[in-house]
């Protein structure tokens, strides 16, 4: 039993309480971020769906404007986006009071990566959104998306930060990606790269709503031409 409290204490020191308060905050965002192609597939579906089944022509019929009907996309991807980060929240206090410290008053001094995992998710929601949207076909848009999410981006993000100087940071999923850098207690492994990242993470929030405006513009400007 001593040994495994001295064991406990070693692990402590190299690595911090990722799991407590304030710190669990930035561990669920960095971890739940890698999940989201999940939630991705379903609004995929969505939009994709409403081509193969005519209902987008439908809505125009019944009334609605082409602009009131991506808005009403757009909202759902949003109100999607609310439901992921309510179970980030849920997930977060779960395990922080479960490993709750004597440092009660830290409790909420993380909560900004709730805002920066909101943020995330809808920048990257809306990324598989403009993919159904243009194919409109749902597993060409899936196999589109699953590849360049889980396969292209990655090794391309590698290959750039070994032979290009990390110039393919900006890529779209990625820039969106460094706005919830990876927790403190993977940092320690080589601090430099750890400040910078935490530095950079303004940039990467601007960089990611101007991204995200983008693509909801590219939206709205092809629907207002597409052919129903």
């Amino acid at each position: 039993m001593q040994s495994d409290s001295k064991a406990a204490q070693v692990a402590k020191m190299v690595i911090g309480s990722p799991f407590a308060f304030p710190e669990v905050w930035h561990t669920v965002a960095y971890g739940s971020s890698m999940f989201t192609f999940i939630p991705a597939v379903l609004i995929i579906m969505f939009i994709t769906n409403e081509y193969t089944y005519k209902t987008h022509r439908q809505n125009v019929i019944d009334g609605w404007s082409r602009a009131q009907f991506l808005t009403s996309k757009m909202i759902n991807v949003f109100i999607t986006s609310l439901l992921i980060t309510g179970l980030y929240l849920l997930v977060t206090l779960v395990i922080g009071f479960t490993n709750l410290q004597d440092k009660t008053g830290e409790t909420f001094d993380g909560v900004k990566y709730a805002a920066l995992f909101a943020l995330q998710t809808f920048a990257q929601l809306s990324i598989a959104f403009l993919v159904g949207f243009l194919v409109r076909k749902a597993f060409i848009s899936l196999g589109i998306f699953i590849f360049y999410f889980l396969i292209l981006e990655p090794i391309a993000v590698a290959f750039g930060r070994v032979k290009l100087n990390d110039t393919l940071r900006f890529l779209p999923l990625e820039i969106s990606d460094r706005i919830v850098p990876v927790p403190a207690f993977i940092g320690k492994f080589n601090s430099d790269a750890y400040q910078k990242a935490l530095g950079d993470v303004n940039l990467h929030v601007l960089l990611t709503i101007l991204v995200t405006s983008l693509i909801w513009w590219i939206c709205f400007k092809i629907n207002s031409k597409r052919d129903l």
